[in-house]
């Protein structure tokens, strides 16, 4: 029981650093930054002595960057026919070596020099692999069915954000060479991006689906220490997968066409509202709704920047004993004003120019959650709507935000 236990502690964590992993690659824009990502994630994944990336180069491996205990064959190309790391790419398939020294796909004498004796080499995009990563052990052993899922679910990720890559440097060459053709390039990669999004969710599933086998095996015992370690890693692959939620919303707002139609705009805040009353119970949340006028609007837009506003104001004044929400409206001339103010944190107007853009947060992700697109998709959707949109604020004295909306009749 004991060496079951030591196994799922380091499952756990090895978990916990693939949604890491995630996130560093998400922000990676060149290949350079994701070998340097890969080799690292993949030795520390499994506990394993070394690892290595290997590129698919024509009919060529090439060893392109390793991170282990000694030199491996870093710089160096060898035939797919003649090393694992082809063998993996050309039958698409994991390949689990035991002893290297019994295995006829070994090339024997380029391994006698080295410290390896046990290998495991995944393909990086199993429909046409591009490339494989490749974890090697100082002993013998036989990886757990875990490790060389976790080692795959890398090369999966690692996939998609070559394939990220590849696309954002070919627009960035369309951009630089076509001018003309720069709206058609941002197009391009906005639907890429949405693309991306999608393709994440499944590692993430996995990550998630993992986590929760852990946690509800009975025959399985988990210490405290273990409990927290897989309560955090659900809880950041949730935040990702809310996040990439968020994206799939940014990235297809400006996709479909608005529908404008009378809207109520009192009976839309105040149901939302009733709903955030209802999700938090324990505390002290005071909603003042004044006069709020209808307007011509794509309702089911609207629904979305209400609530982001009002939950917001929510959130940022969760640390005030008694929260006040105060939300109204005024006509002016061929336009209306709303109003969404909260007595919460507030926020250093010297970075409000950051409010509006995506991913950009100006309180820590530690005392607010969040994944820093919701005011970005908000902005998008009264942009589109021909108003606009601004805030006022002061550090710990609350937040207003405004919005206008045209008058149309």
């Amino acid at each position: 029981m004991i060496a079951d236990r030591k196994h799922t502690i380091s499952y756990t964590l090895g978990m916990e650093l693939l949604v890491h992993t995630v996130q560093e690659l998400s922000m990676a824009r060149s290949m350079d930054q994701v070998t340097a990502i890969v080799r690292s994630a993949a030795r520390r994944l499994t506990g394993a002595d070394g690892a290595t990336f290997v590129l698919k180069d024509g009919d060529n491996c090439y060893y392109v960057d390793e991170d282990a205990i000694e030199p491996l064959w870093k710089g160096h190309r060898f035939p797919l026919t003649s090393c694992v790391s082809g063998w993996a790419m050309l039958n698409k398939k994991a390949v689990v070596i035991p002893d290297i020294y019994d295995d006829e796909r070994v090339p024997v004498e380029a391994y006698r020099p080295t410290f390896v004796k046990t290998m495991v080499m995944v393909p990086v995009r199993q429909i046409n692999p591009i490339a494989a990563i490749g974890n090697y052990w100082a002993y013998q052993h036989t990886p757990s069915l875990e490790q060389v899922k976790l080692l795959q679910s890398l090369a999966d990720i690692t996939a998609v954000t070559i394939e990220n890559i590849e696309m954002y440097n070919d627009l960035e060459r369309r951009v630089v060479d076509r001018t003309a053709a720069l709206q058609a390039a941002n197009a391009n990669l906005e639907s890429f991006s949405y693309s991306v999004s999608h393709d994440l969710r499944a590692p993430l599933r996995t990550v998630i689906g993992f986590t929760d086998m852990v946690v509800s095996d009975p025959d399985r015992t988990i210490d405290d220490s273990s409990r927290e370690l897989i309560t955090k890693v659900m809880k950041n692959a949730k935040n990702m997968y809310q996040t990439i939620d968020d994206l799939i919303s940014f990235f297809t707002m400006g996709q479909k066409d608005l529908i404008r139609t009378p809207t109520s705009m009192m009976e839309m805040v105040q149901k939302i509202c009733e709903n955030c009353l209802e999700a938090e119970p324990l505390r002290d949340i005071e909603f003042k709704i004044d006069t709020l006028h209808d307007v011509q609007a794509d309702s089911v837009t609207m629904q979305h920047v209400w609530t982001n506003l009002i939950q917001n104001a929510v959130k940022y004044s969760r640390q005030k004993p008694h929260a006040l929400i105060e939300i109204s409206s005024e006509a002016k001339e061929d336009k209306i004003i709303y109003h969404v103010a909260d007595n919460g944190a507030g926020f250093d107007m010297t970075y409000y120019h950051q409010l509006f853009e995506a991913f950009k947060r100006l309180h820590s992700g530690r005392d607010f959650e969040g994944s820093g697109i919701g005011l970005s998709i908000v902005h998008k959707i009264i942009t589109r709507h021909g108003g606009e949109i601004w805030a006022e604020s002061e550090e710990g004295k609350g937040s207003t935000f405004f919005f206008s909306l045209p008058i149309v009749s």
